[in-house]
């Protein structure tokens, strides 16, 4: 596992202390000896996790670990403080500066390494997430990353698998009002509770009499629904090696018993913060892909989607010697609609439109708005007779029924022209395809407007 990571302290020894045992681990190690240079290399270099010092002079750790989660820029780096301090206050106003892990002098090296690997792990995949949200367009991308998803906002749903009454209860005290904590003593059903709703944690213990607690977490990770739902491991004294195995089956984070009420808190809260922050990238990224490839004013796909898609239907029905056929419509006198009724009242035209047009397809049909008030609906297995008489019938019900506009509904007429064309036998490309449907539509127009032309070649 390769990494950046950016150690700051400002005693010398205890940098070359980590930077040893990061090295060895084949990490690559930044370092900085004050906050202000540390928050510039964060600023201007890949750093995968910062191990950052609370006690330095001039600019502590809370201060800096506190600005560099304000700026959007640096937010969604990893930040693990260590400190000499042990005080229940001090890992509370690391929280809330919003350090996303803690360790206390002086470093265990499991607990270092299991908890960089974590981390990094993490931020690999928010990095996917950022870069495929910042390359798409419309997005905001600055004041997405920006927001703030604390687990403050709305209470965590968390699962808690443990067959042991004892623990059961000492956790749940522990978790009052903090979680809507669920319950099961069945690492069975809790496989199937886990996969069957919306939880932003699954706690697991390892104390089960007959059944290892590693296999449900491999379960959990080969599951689509539960992948990216943060496991945290509640281990025993002496279970370093289960541990190390479970954080490379993809396990979060990991308590030992007798578990700390602020340390199951503080960590509960940073995998619940970490987990709403990437659901909310992948959200977007989601979204933005819909909005890259649909028309927003009627709903149907755009352009850009019929360029890309076309091509896979026309090579489709090529390959399987299948009809494909093609209809380009244009509304006719659009810009006179425009002109008298506003931008407005046509925009209500395109839209009643594009409702009609969808209405009179199949659901494999591939229906477009192509540009202003032209629209194309490819048809997948049709022959260009039939497409025809499709065409036919959208020009008709266009023709009979006129549209209402405006708040009180006037009733205006609206006609539309339409050009067909097919897959030709033999050579034929997609270009080609287009550009006869076009140009029987020209003849449609031409021709006096509210007909259907096909071309046949």
């Amino acid at each position: 596992m390769t990494a950046r990571i950016l150690v700051v302290d400002d005693i010398p020894a205890n940098v070359r202390l980590l930077e040893v045992r990061l090295l060895a681990e084949y990490f690559e190690v930044l370092t900085a000896t004050n906050g202000p240079d540390a928050i510039e290399t964060c600023e201007n270099g890949k750093v995968d996790v910062v191990l950052l010092d609370v006690m330095m002079p001039d600019m502590d750790g809370f201060e800096v670990c506190r600005r560099l989660k304000s700026d959007p820029a640096t937010s969604h780096i990893p930040v693990v403080m260590i400190t000499a301090l042990d005080q229940v206050s001090d890992r509370v106003r690391g929280l809330e500066a919003g350090a996303d892990d803690f360790l206390t002098k002086p470093v265990n090296d499991l607990q270092l390494m299991t908890r960089v690997k974590s981390l990094v792990r993490l931020k690999s995949l928010t990095d996917e997430l950022r870069l495929r949200a910042s390359t798409t367009r419309n997005i905001g991308i600055e004041e997405l990353l920006s927001r703030n998803f604390a687990s403050e906002d709305t209470t965590p749903k968390v699962l808690l698998i443990d067959e042991r009454k004892t623990s059961v209860e000492r956790i749940q005290k522990m978790l009052r009002d903090r979680a809507d904590l669920d319950v099961t003593h069945d690492p069975h059903a809790g496989f199937f509770q886990a996969a069957e709703t919306s939880y932003e944690c699954v706690m697991i213990s390892t104390a089960f009499a007959d059944f290892d607690p590693l296999r449900l977490c491999s379960q959990l990770r080969s599951l689509d629904r539960t992948r990216f739902v943060p496991i945290i491991l509640l281990a025993e004294e002496g279970e370093e090696e289960r541990i190390i195995r479970g954080l490379e089956l993809g396990i979060n984070d990991y308590l030992m018993r007798p578990i700390d009420q602020q340390e199951l808190t503080a960590r509960l809260r940073t995998q619940v913060r970490r987990k709403r922050y990437n659901d909310q990238l992948r959200a977007s990224v989601t979204q933005t892909i819909e909005m890259a490839v649909t028309d927003g004013l009627t709903g149907l796909h755009n352009r850009r989607y019929l360029d890309s898609h076309l091509q896979t239907l026309f090579d489709r029905a090529v390959a399987r010697r299948r009809p494909l056929s093609v209809m380009i419509t244009d509304l006719d006198r659009f810009k006179a609609i425009n002109d008298a009724h506003g931008h407005d009242g046509g925009d209500e035209v395109l839209r009643e439109f594009a409702r009609r047009l969808r209405k009179n397809v199949r659901g494999i049909d591939l229906a477009c708005r192509f540009g202003g008030e032209e629209f194309v609906v490819v048809m997948p297995d049709t022959e260009g007779a039939v497409t025809e008489k499709v065409a036919e019938r959208i020009r008709a019900e266009i023709a009979q029924a006129a549209f209402a506009i405006g708040q009180d509904g006037k009733a205006i007429e609206v006609t539309v022209s339409v050009g067909v064309s097919s897959v030709l036998k033999g050579v034929d490309t997609v270009a080609a395809l287009m550009k006869r449907a076009d140009l029987a539509l020209y003849e449609a127009k031409s021709g006096g407007r509210n007909r259907v032309v096909a071309k046949a070649a």
